[in-house]
């Protein structure tokens, strides 16, 4: 899922990144605004911010950037030096592309959302504009599938992220489960922490993970009240882009807010595709008992469906046609991430059939079993991964010993999601946590990532689900 995450030092201190408040100087909501009224933010819970937004696109987007300002500022200082340390391009570059490229092709639903977004950090006091908001909304399908586009260039997404689906005799009950864990860089998934809990005046109420400022989740999983369950991983060793295509983040968005079926989902990714952001999606309609997997490469989309089975995801793709025309993906070779963790859940579903449910689910997320070695080895192999652990690292997005893995994880089935729910756990789900200052010292290489880079302890799981409004905090 996502793109190679590498932490910068120098670069937001020279580049004057610094225009952006840090998160401590950013005082706390006081305003009376009529916006706010029916919006909240809860404390935080083992790791994770749970805020409430309701209302009006424009008024959401003001909900979100007036509450999640501290945060926002942070994020964007963090994503802005990833991708110009990843790219050599400087944050210019992706402002302009934001309002060049992709603004031309959002409609006027998620403008008014993004305006709001960007007028409520404003009330908060940062220095950011629409184009600084855009830019971060789009930052994963910039850096790995823009920039090679624009450049004539071709820099294959690297493999990250571990999800499963499952349904009919493979789950105790019959009913969906599904489960997904985020890989990325620790700098930046130290922030991907939010839980919005969404309700808009138009299409379906839903809650999701997520990052400050985004009006999609990123890692994409979220539940829906009409009935969809949805999450995904990245396509791995993908490359392509088309400009004049909706952006991803908005097709994921809209999707999430206005799909009632596995038939609407996919139309709503399909239509538009920029081929930005190229996932496996695995998605399920509680209502039916219906799951999916659809790929969704820029020349060749593969929908399957089914009843009674399981889709798993771990970045590898399956389509021949898609593998041969879009990526660089080796599917023979079991030493690669993709494929190890391919070979685990395929092992994981026939051991477990009839079984799974999301306590299993939260134990498949924390494995540890190396598939390639056939040992227990916390490593860039296993469902929940620890590059960190790793002499190997994972080629093409960080050497030996990176500063990536999985960062936290959340599991629901089908009757957490007909109550808009699902449990959720911040840093490794295995337990093991994630300490910077020792990492660093033993491994010199890294300690240029000292800025940006927070400890990850491992949290336990937590329930969140929609709630009414609390006493005003």
């Amino acid at each position: 899922m996502r793109i190679r995450l590498v932490f910068l030092v120098s670069v937001a201190l020279s580049y004057g990144w610094a225009g952006v408040p840090p998160a401590a100087k950013v005082s706390e909501p006081t305003s009376t605004d009529a916006r706010l009224r029916s919006a909240f933010r809860k404390p935080a819970k083992n790791g994770w911010v749970h805020v409430h937004l309701e209302g009006e696109p424009n008024v959401i987007g003001f909900q979100h950037g007036y509450l999640l300002a501290p945060e926002i500022g942070d994020t964007r200082r963090v994503i802005a030096a990833s991708l110009e340390h990843d790219t050599k391009k400087d944050w210019a570059f992706f402002r302009k592309a934001a309002e060049d490229v992709l603004w031309p092709k959002i409609e006027t639903e998620y403008r008014e959302e993004l305006q709001g977004i960007t007028d409520g950090v404003i009330a908060r006091g940062l220095k950011l504009d629409l184009w600084d908001i855009v830019a971060l909304n789009a930052w994963l399908e910039l850096g790995p599938y823009y920039v090679p586009f624009a450049e004539k260039s071709t820099v294959p997404v690297p493999e990250r992220c571990s999800a499963f689906i499952a349904t009919g005799s493979y789950t105790k009950g019959g009913d969906i489960v599904f489960a997904h864990n985020a890989w990325t860089g620790y700098a930046e998934g130290a922030r991907w922490n939010i839980v919005f809990d969404i309700q808009p005046t138009k299409g379906f109420r839903f809650i999701m993970d997520g990052m400050p400022g985004l009006i999609h989740s990123g890692d994409d999983f979220g539940v829906n009240s009409g009935g969809m369950m949805i999450t995904e991983t990245t396509i791995s060793n993908f490359s392509g882009f088309d400009p004049a295509g909706i952006p991803e983040f908005v097709r994921a968005r809209k999707a999430m807010q206005y799909a009632d079926s596995i038939d609407a989902f996919t139309r709503i990714m399909t239509e538009g595709n920029n081929g930005g952001y190229a996932n496996t999606w695995l998605i399920g309609d509680r209502k039916t008992g219906e799951i999916a997997s659809l790929e969704l490469g820029l020349k060749n989309v593969t929908l399957q469906r089914t009843t009674d089975g399981y889709f798993v995801g771990s970045n590898f793709p399956i389509n021949p046609k898609l593998i041969a025309e879009e990526t660089t993906f080796d599917p023979t070779d079991n030493s690669v991430s993709a494929n190890a963790r391919h070979i685990r859940w395929d092992q994981l579903m026939a051991q477990h059939k009839g079984k799974i449910d999301t306590d299993l689910a939260k134990a498949f997320l924390s494995d540890h079993l190396d598939s390639f070695t056939g040992k227990a080895d916390p490593n860039e192999r296993t469902l929940c991964g620890h590059i960190d652990l790793s002499p190997r690292g994972i080629k093409g997005w960080v050497g030996p010993f990176g500063l990536a893995g999985a960062v936290q994880a959340k599991v629901a089935d089908a009757k957490m999601a007909e109550r808009l729910s699902f449990d959720a756990s911040m840093g490794h789900s295995c337990g093991l946590h994630f300490r910077a200052a020792p990492h660093l010292r033993k491994h010199p290489k890294t300690r240029w990532a000292k800025p940006y880079l927070k400890d990850l302890p491992s949290q336990p799981w937590t329930l969140f689900t929609t709630v009414a409004a609390p006493d005003r905090l």
